[in-house]
């Protein structure tokens, strides 16, 4: 990633009013994972595919997440197990713009259905407010508690032809009380279309360097490191396949 500064200035920028157009809060997510010092040279592929979003001439974001699962890890367990309807709870804060939202994601039938509703800051103890909210989307509430928190930085693209996000997460942290810890040789990477569509710019450049791809969760990640009790053998390929990319 020495590089990318001047690569991402090369890119066509797109603010976020224009951006609008593809919120795509109801979509397919094909999700990537590499290390980080292929991070340029893909760059350098779709340069000319993909508009950068730029605030402040400032084209990568750092953002700040709360996830919050029941006192038995439900949402967690219900990814472990690969249930077919399942959530997660959290607020995120856009730290350059101090905006923060209450966010409920719902992965149902291959679809992301993402839910949000703006608050004034992190809650510890979700407010009334936030329950309700919580309540009248995902049904048989239980009680929520604050599991792990999560930071990193952003690099958002936008295809110039057709309605397509790419976001690119880097420099990944995880924490909850006094135990920290950061996964830097990772990037994940993911596609958002309306529709699965596997003849986009993105998919054929993985596609000639070996990267598949592969169902990985920021949060179910973080929670299975720091919590060892979590049973998580159906995530041990994935451990394994981040391990493997630290040492490549």
């Amino acid at each position: 990633m020495k590089n990318n500064l001047e690569i991402l200035s090369s890119f066509s920028p797109i603010s976020l009013k224009e951006m609008d157009s593809v919120k795509l809060l109801n979509r397919t997510d094909t999700k990537f994972i590499f290390n980080k010092d292929l991070f340029d040279s893909i760059l350098s592929k779709i340069k000319n595919d993909y508009q950068i979003l730029s605030i402040n001439n400032k084209k990568s974001a750092s953002y700040r997440t709360l996830y919050f699962d029941t006192d038995q890890f439900k949402f967690y367990n219900d990814h472990h197990n690969k249930r077919g309807n399942r959530y997660k709870v959290r607020i995120r804060k856009y730290l350059d713009s101090d905006l923060c939202f209450l966010e409920i994601k719902n992965k149902r039938k291959g679809r992301t259905i993402k839910t949000r509703t703006s608050i004034a800051d992190f809650e510890d103890s979700l407010s009334n407010s936030s329950i309700e909210f919580i309540k009248e989307i995902i049904p048989g509430f239980e009680p929520l508690e604050t599991k792990i928190w999560n930071t990193f930085e952003r690099i958002t693209l936008v295809n110039q032809e057709r309605k397509e996000r790419l976001t690119i997460d880097f420099n990944l942290k995880f924490e909850f009380n006094d135990k920290k810890l950061g996964i830097d040789h990772l990037v994940i990477c993911e596609l958002k279309q309306e529709r699965a569509n596997r003849s986009s710019p993105i998919n054929h450049i993985f596609k000639l360097m070996n990267i598949l791809p592969n169902r990985v969760s920021k949060y179910c990640i973080g929670s299975g490191l720091l919590y060892e009790q979590l049973k998580k053998n159906r995530f041990k390929e994935k451990y394994l396949l981040i391990n493997k990319l630290k040492a490549s």
